[in-house]
């Protein structure tokens, strides 16, 4: 299997540099070892003397875990504060609680990004397109899986709506209390 490592140290170190709070903060947890658990891939990583990332040794003792959920990468896409409520972080707590607040709070300049590869206005313009198709594509996917549970709900009957099954609970309430009064009636006589 491909080492990911270096795939993503540079871009996890270029925006902590852009972030010199974060920088900071992670350079008291110097040495330190991370293991990123995100089924079938985990990657190992270090805290170097300047607050920034390196690859670490897997043989030596992880500090802190960080276990993501399968669907990690559309909850980053999709809905990041969700995925920061989803990671399980184990190990010593004062890192994990750095880790959190570092990885919250980090955001990516892309429009300054690209503006030191293609000029200030296409980076404003690409950036403002991407955000608004970003938006119409949730949107989309928001109306789809409305109309989906629509579907399944009330045309098809594939599933019970909430109200129906309120209905039918308080239905067996009632048949079970009147049976509970005929059988009180029966042992009468």
């Amino acid at each position: 299997m491909v080492a990911l490592e270096p795939l993503i140290l540079p871009f996890l170190n270029h925006l902590i540099q852009a972030e010199p709070w974060a920088g900071i903060r992670l350079r008291t947890f110097s040495g330190s070892q991370l293991l990123v658990v995100a089924e079938p891939i985990e990657l190992s990583f270090c805290i170097d003397g300047h607050g920034l990332f390196a690859q670490g040794n897997p043989a030596q003792a992880t500090d802190v875990t960080l276990t993501l959920p399968a669907d990690a990468l559309a909850r980053l896409l999709l809905d990041r504060p969700s995925l920061f409520a989803s990671v399980k972080l184990s190990g010593s707590a004062d890192l994990a609680e750095c880790l959190a607040f570092v990885f919250r709070n980090l955001h990516w300049d892309i429009e300054a990004d690209l503006a030191n590869i293609i000029g200030d206005i296409p980076a404003r313009r690409l950036t403002r397109s991407a955000s608004q198709l970003g938006e119409r594509i949730q949107d989309s996917v928001l109306r789809t899986s409305q109309s989906i549970a629509e579907f399944a709900t009330e045309e098809s009957g594939l599933l019970v709506t909430s109200r129906d099954l309120q209905m039918f609970g308080s239905t067996v309430d009632c048949l079970r209390d009147d049976s509970a009064r005929l059988e009180k009636r029966i042992q009468g006589l």
